[in-house]
């Protein structure tokens, strides 16, 4: 079974969470208004995390690609999904983070509340 180059980021990208002793609590959670490619417990925070992943950086970062409409749809598939895992959103506050993933150079990078959802 082949696995796509959207599945290989995210899958390293929940791998590279977990080293850093997040908890994944869902993947590829969809909503009517959008997808959350990584939803995880970052101590006491929620974060919605946006994976980006490239072979190469020869036409730009992963990060460059989160513009203003897709923090959009990632703010209002957060409100969502909070509003449907209410205990969550009574107990922790959440953040927005994005997780770069480039082939070459062979790196992660994680962007810790890299948009909030105000600056849509």
């Amino acid at each position: 079974m082949s696995v796509s180059i959207g599945q290989y980021g995210e899958e390293r990208a929940a791998l590279y969470l977990e080293e850093q002793g997040v908890r994944i609590l869902a993947r590829n959670y969809r909503t009517r208004r959008g997808e959350l490619d990584l939803i995880a417990q970052d101590g006491e925070t929620i974060c919605f995390v946006e994976v980006r992943f490239r072979a190469e950086s020869s036409f730009g970062s992963p990060l460059e690609t989160v513009g203003p409409k897709k923090q959009k749809r990632i703010a209002y598939a957060a409100t969502e999904y909070l509003a449907k895992h209410s205990h969550f959103a009574r107990r922790f506050p959440c953040r927005f983070d994005v997780i770069s993933i480039e082939r070459v150079p062979n790196r992660v990078i994680w962007i810790k509340n890299a948009f909030d959802q105000c600056s849509r």
